[in-house]
């Protein structure tokens, strides 16, 4: 059985910034197993942080064509969790008990919606659990 896991948005953003070529690599690798096993996941807040730092902060900044290519390949098919009433009061929940910043926040709540055994992030802190939950850093 595979591991159901989680992509932070600095994930995709190593995949398409090739400024650290170490971390491009195992970003890209850990995308294309997402896409080719269907076991991992993103979710709306996800896209939201790629394409802002796609189209506005990248060193080559994303044309809409390509961002288009993108979503359709890419993003679409990893995006399984949406804003909702629910995410929101997990997210809360999180945020209150854990100190987290709410993006982050947000992030937690969406890998533990989907059911994810690992969050893939550099921006948590790697090995801590939230439930079933663990997070891991791709980069360390």
């Amino acid at each position: 059985m595979s591991v159901r896991y989680f992509l932070d948005s600095n994930v995709l953003i190593y995949s398409f910034d090739r400024t650290n070529p170490t971390k491009a690599r195992r970003a890209e690798e850990l995308v294309t197993e997402a896409l080719a096993q269907n076991n991992g996941v993103i979710s709306y807040q996800v896209v939201q942080e790629f394409f802002n730092f796609a189209f506005r902060r990248a060193p080559s900044p994303m044309k809409t064509p390509d961002a288009e290519r993108f979503l359709d390949s890419v993003l679409r098919p990893l995006l399984s969790i949406h804003s909702s009433p629910s995410l929101f009061a997990e997210a809360l929940h999180l945020h209150g008990r854990y100190q987290l910043a709410w993006y982050d926040s947000l992030i937690v709540a969406a890998a533990i919606q989907a059911n994810c055994d690992v969050l893939y992030s550099e921006d948590l802190q790697n090995g801590q659990r939230f439930g079933q939950t663990m997070v891991k850093n791709p980069f360390s």
